[in-house]
């Protein structure tokens, strides 16, 4: 039996914390889309999704350990300053506390930081993802959910900006106008 991907449009509002902080919101005008059985999203906000119809309303947490698991005091880690330079000069524009900042792996694979400090040598980053250790709770409603075309599913495929980064279940901030998806 194949399996079908589905082309999903969605609201939501994404709260955190026991306070239930409002983290990130989507509207009708701007809704959160992906595109199913593609890894775009957590794997338990898809599955809670996908057992919707459209209209359908949801209203689910997905755990700290099953989202973007626990917070690690390890992944704040000091890096020698000059490794931020470009042409021997830092750019403050980029180089200060909350921004994040691309690194590279050992592997090559691309790590988001967020900047924590900015010393005279140093530079503390935090590797966690921002929502690490938080529970994701999730309130919205379906507003599409249909099969996609081949076509789609490749064009979802190829990358439409860079330097995305989403917090919640894989959606896409960008300072473009792009349409991304999902993004981890």
């Amino acid at each position: 039996m194949e399996l079908k991907n589905y082309y999903v449009a969605l609201t939501y509002d994404l709260k955190v914390g026991e306070e239930d902080e409002l983290m990130e919101s989507t509207t009708p005008e701007q809704p959160f889309t992906f595109y199913s059985g593609l890894g775009m999203v957590l794997e338990d906000f898809e599955k809670a999704i996908m057992a919707c119809e459209v209209n359908g309303e949801f209203d689910f947490t997905i755990p700290a350990e099953r989202a973007y698991g626990e917070y690690d005091d390890e992944s704040v880690i000091d890096l020698p300053k000059n490794i931020f330079e470009i042409d021997g000069k830092i750019d403050e524009n980029i180089l200060f506390e909350g921004n994040i900042v691309p690194l590279q792996d050992n592997e090559g694979n691309r790590i988001n930081a967020s900047v924590v400090s900015v010393g005279t040598d140093t530079v503390t980053v935090d590797l966690n993802h921002p929502l690490a250790g938080e529970n994701l709770h999730f309130v919205g409603k379906v507003l599409v959910k249909r099969e996609a075309s081949l076509e789609e599913i490749q064009k979802s495929m190829q990358p439409s900006c860079g330097g995305c980064s989403g917090s919640c279940g894989g959606g896409c901030s960008c300072d473009s106008d792009c349409s991304c998806g999902g993004c981890e």
